[in-house]
């Protein structure tokens, strides 16, 4: 089974921690991005989510989304699915949209990755 709570690092080594996943499936944590550094400190941005219990013999599905505030006026959503290698290794496998503001609805083209 995996299990989506605890420390995980991804290609561009940005740390997320997820604490407990609750029964309900939420789940909330801390995530340190690595991708937009310039060259200062990096900051712990919040993180709120949800996962699906697996159906039998599936694997979890999960969403979560975090709030760059501290340094970005912008917001990703995180969408993914939890595996078990045949060696144990969990992985997650993510697809994201991040969404910044722009000043008009006429910039609004520009506003999502």
């Amino acid at each position: 089974q995996c299990q989506l709570s605890g420390l995980w690092r991804n290609e561009q080594d940005s740390l997320m921690e997820i604490s407990a996943v609750r029964g309900d499936g939420d789940f909330q944590g801390k995530y340190l991005t690595q991708v937009t550094l310039t060259g200062g400190c990096a900051r712990v941005s919040p993180l709120k989510g949800a996962q699906q219990q697996p159906g039998e013999g599936g694997w979890p599905t999960f969403a979560f989304t975090v709030r760059w505030d501290k340094f970005s006026n912008a917001t990703t959503a995180f969408v993914g699915q939890c595996f078990v290698d045949a060696g144990g290794k969990e992985t997650l496998t993510t697809t994201w949209l991040l969404r910044e503001a722009v000043g008009s609805l006429e910039e609004d083209w520009k506003a999502t990755r």
